[in-house]
């Protein structure tokens, strides 16, 4: 399991998303970032109690309605460039600027969204990390 202490987690999903947004030409509204942490549960909705935890961080931008269907196309690029599986993808919705992204990187440790929502000027950045072990915990084969 990947180690990592929660401060650090948030700071790289900071700084990928804003990677991302610069790569479209958007710009990201910091105010609105929202990290949410939670502990990991297994497939039979088991909690450890050793610390591990995934990380929701969610952050918006404001970029006008029209150019949603070219930043997630910029957005794509980068990431297949960087070899993310693309897992869903569309520009438009029944004839109108609709974006959704969504990829997964090679080792499937986080996936990565943007997409239209909530208002018509609102790009969602999103980014989802599996379980994460905090540093002073070992996991349970490492002990």
């Amino acid at each position: 399991m990947p180690v990592m202490a929660k401060a650090d987690a948030q700071a790289w999903a900071q700084h990928m998303t804003e990677s991302l947004a610069q790569s479209a030409g958007v710009t990201l509204s910091p105010t609105t970032a929202k990290p949410f942490f939670s502990n990991c549960v297994g497939k039979n909705d088991e909690v450890a109690d050793d610390g591990r935890y995934t990380l929701s961080y969610a952050v918006d931008s404001t970029v006008p309605l029209q150019q949603h269907p070219e930043a997630v196309k910029k957005i794509r690029a980068v990431l297949e460039q960087q070899k993310f599986s693309i897992d869903g993808y569309r520009e438009t919705w029944e004839g109108r600027p609709s974006a959704l992204l969504d990829a997964t990187d090679t080792d499937g440790r986080y996936l990565v969204s943007v997409e239209t929502g909530g208002g018509t000027d609102r790009l969602l950045f999103r980014i989802n990390t599996r379980c994460l072990m905090p540093p002073s915990t070992a996991s349970p084969g490492q002990r």
